[in-house]
């Protein structure tokens, strides 16, 4: 697994953070990428975890699956198969993953 930090992307709208449809661009909409309700009227509250505009990225992530293709000892590199979580230059970190144990034992 190799565990980064994502990149940053500062305050995002519903849009941008949760691939919100937004509103009709015309016939009298005037708020096209906001969104419109905050749940149901029932509980009179906001439930937790709703999806609402906010911080987006700079968190940590995981990345599984990704092989290892070389060694560079003379540059000081790691060759890594894939996507790499975080911008360049960004710190991350490597580690060897035990193999999952099946239902039989080993």
């Amino acid at each position: 697994t190799v565990t980064g930090t994502s990149k940053g992307r500062g305050f995002a709208g519903g849009v941008k953070r949760y691939h919100f449809k937004g509103q009709h661009m015309t016939h009298g909409f005037m708020t096209h990428r906001r969104p419109l309700s905050n749940g149901a009227t029932g509980p009179q509250r906001v439930f937790k975890g709703t999806r609402r505009p906010g911080h987006m990225g700079d968190e940590q992530v995981t990345q599984k699956g990704l092989k290892i293709v070389g060694v560079d000892t003379e540059r000081n590199l790691l060759l890594i198969d894939g996507s790499v979580p975080g911008g360049n230059g960004g710190l991350v970190t490597v580690n060897k993953v035990a193999p999952k144990l099946t239902k039989g034992g080993r």
